[in-house]
């Protein structure tokens, strides 16, 4: 045996010298393999991952009644089975023989009670690495039974992916039975993103603050996970900077005021890796802000190799624009939810309406808890978890959207699975949407859906893409309860806003709204008896005026007054530029101002007279024109009285 295990692998894998596709790679060496799963189970002899990976075993699960004797708890097995099955595996079996018996053979123990974290990494570790090892030698000629002119590569990245699946179910399976202590992490193969907080090409010096920083910011509950990734994504793109533009930089307290210049000249030249575009402005201002905020914190704890002083001021940090919230029309949203409603998984379906319905973030409905839905004879409220707003609401939810949660809660009930620690709420939460021991993702909940529901609405761009987001639910509620006469404060407690700024935007809302409004305002202001004159008369009788213009005048109709009438130039356009209004297309004036137009008739006439006695014709010219005017208002404001102008 001591032999035999110091021998070459492909030696003790028993490969064949010619090997034909489609046949075993193996010559006849079936029978030590059973030999093998004895020694193990049985006498104790650990093997080791690389054979246990490359052979084929025999279950010591199955076919008790020949392998019997070997130590293994079959009982127990069938339990763990059930268990997975409840927790929506529909192959529970498959998914537990594969991982469980490698784990027992390279311990060389058959208690399934004794497997713990440390099996679990190293069986990852050990797939990793023969997954890597089949790229370059192959020690398993497992492909030579694939079709012709697939590449050996493409077979390894489906082994990989079957092996960690596989793995995954068995870290569901020991955290729900209480086995381990930590709960899977969420995506299967990408490993996770705090065990790489700082770039591997980073200095010493830089790679031990950032790492420093970014753990006490996750260790310390100081922010949610998600605002720490981005924390991290934007001081890599910083030091991803001084490792091109300043290599000679080991330290991050060398950066000055005109290293910051040139990284925000540096940053605004870059663009997306996804989409080949310019990186947006909100991502550039989230960049900004958060290098920004790490360098004012850490220099206020008085760290060592940090800037320690002023690298970005506030006007160094991009400017949003701030367009209108773009909520979904009626004839648009009844044709999607009429398509959502045939969806046949019901988590998407449950996703998309209570996003409908309740207006939460997609993060926030993703995590909700079992016990979120609360039934009172009016109504049922709905408790969305501590999300972006870091503090839980409770908002009544309609019941379309209730009676589509209700399943899905109830479904996550039958599973019994164990609650998970959230980061965000800081306490153990048994979710909704966990399926198979994972949260189910937001690409999935929405985005895959959504894509499906768009299509069949005929909701799609010139590129097929859909034209509707999740977060335009959003702006649908938002633009509904303001439409309906919400106050701000309803507003922000339904939508979980911490500013007011954040709920008056939904102020400004669809076209038909605008144009009530913007009557309403002139009934208020103007009142439907009063006559206009002006050249922004015409505009305003057949609503013509933009909407910024609309909001302008419902809100500063009275101090836009001047002394024959209303200017209606908004700010945005800048000051006036003249000091004669009567032919500005801002000017407008209503019968209300008669009495001053006529004084203000008398007042040129005066100064026509005082300008022909000095002799100044232009003077006279200039006056003529502005009485001319005047009088051109007034006959406008009495039409049908001419001789009284």
């Amino acid at each position: 045996m001591r032999d035999w295990f110091d021998a070459p692998l492909r030696q003790r894998l028993g490969d064949k010298e010619n090997r034909l596709r489609g046949q075993s790679p193996h010559s006849d060496t079936n029978g030590v393999m059973p030999y093998l799963t004895y020694l193990s189970l049985v006498q104790g002899v650990r093997l080791d991952y690389p054979v246990l990976l490359a052979r084929t075993f025999h279950s010591p699960f199955k076919h008790q009644e020949r392998y019997g004797g070997l130590g293994i708890d079959t009982e127990l097995f069938d339990r763990h089975v059930a268990r997975l099955e409840q927790l929506g595996y529909l192959r529970a079996r498959t998914q537990l023989v594969w991982p469980l018996g490698r784990m027992l053979l390279d311990r060389g123990d058959p208690d399934l009670t004794m497997l713990g974290l440390d099996d679990l990494g190293e069986l990852r570790e050990a797939i990793y690495a023969f997954t890597a090892r089949l790229r370059l030698e192959p020690s398993r000629e497992f492909y030579s039974r694939a079709p012709d002119g697939r590449p050996p590569a493409d077979v390894a990245d489906t082994y990989l992916h079957s092996a960690i699946a596989r793995l995954h179910a068995v870290h569901v399976l020991l955290f729900n039975v209480g086995q381990v202590s930590e709960p899977p992490i969420g995506r299967i193969n990408a490993g996770s993103w705090v065990e790489h907080l700082a770039p591997d090409f980073a200095p010493p010096k830089i790679r031990a603050v950032l790492e420093r920083y970014l753990r006490l910011h996750l260790q310390a509950n100081l922010d949610r996970p998600q605002t720490v990734r981005h924390a991290r994504d934007a001081l890599r793109r910083l030091v991803t900077w001084m490792a091109s533009a300043h290599p000679e930089m080991g330290s991050l307290a060398e950066l000055r005021r005109e290293h910051a210049e040139e990284f925000l000249r540096w940053l605004g030249s870059q663009v997306s890796q996804h989409t080949g575009a310019p990186l947006s402005i909100s991502f550039r201002r989230t960049v900004v802000t958060l290098i920004t905020r790490f360098v004012s914190e850490t220099a206020a704890w008085g760290w060592d190799d940090v800037p320690a002083r002023v690298l970005f001021t506030r006007g160094d940090i991009p400017k949003l624009s701030k367009p209108l919230p773009r909520f979904i029309p009626d004839h648009e949203l009844g044709s999607l939810m009429m398509h959502v409603d045939e969806l046949p998984d019901p988590y998407q379906r449950a996703a998309l309406i209570v996003a409908r319905w309740s207006g939460a973030r997609r993060d926030e409905i993703r995590r909700l808890a079992v016990d979120c839905l609360d039934a009172y004879p009016d109504g049922h409220p709905l408790r969305i978890p501590v999300g972006k707003g870091h503090a839980e609401r409770s908002i009544p939810l309609h019941p379309q959207a209730a009676a589509a949660l209700q399943p899905v809660i109830e479904l996550a009930r039958q599973q019994q699975a164990w609650p998970r620690f959230d980061p965000s709420a800081g306490r153990l939460v048994q979710h909704v949407f966990l399926v198979r021991g994972k949260l189910l993702s937001t690409s999935f909940l929405f985005d895959q859906p959504l894509k499906t529901a768009c299509t069949a609405a005929g909701l799609v761009d010139a590129a097929g893409k859909p034209t509707i987001s999740a977060h335009r639910f959003r702006h649908t509620i938002g633009t509904q309860l303001a439409e309906g006469g919400a106050r701000i404060q309803t507003i922000m407690a339904l939508l979980g806003h911490r500013s007011p700024n954040m709920a008056i935007v939904y102020a400004s809302l669809s076209d038909p709204t605008v144009k009530q409004q913007y009557q309403d305002a002139l009934d208020r202001h103007v009142g439907p008896d009063v006559t206009l004159a002006g050249p922004a008369a015409e505009a305003l009788r057949e609503h013509r005026l933009d909407p910024e213009a609309v909001s302008w005048l419902q809100t500063n109709f009275l101090k836009t007054e001047l002394e024959l009438g209303h200017c209606l130039r908004t700010p945005a356009e800048g000051p006036c530029e003249c000091d004669l209004v009567l032919t500005c297309s801002k000017f407008l004036t209503t019968s209300d101002y008669e009495p001053r137009l006529h004084a203000r008739v008398g007042v040129e006439q005066q100064l026509i007279d005082d300008a022909t006695a000095r002799g100044w014709q232009r003077e006279v010219e200039r006056h003529t024109v502005t009485k001319d005017r005047i009088k051109g208002l007034l006959r406008a404001l009495h039409e049908d009285h001419p001789g009284e102008a």
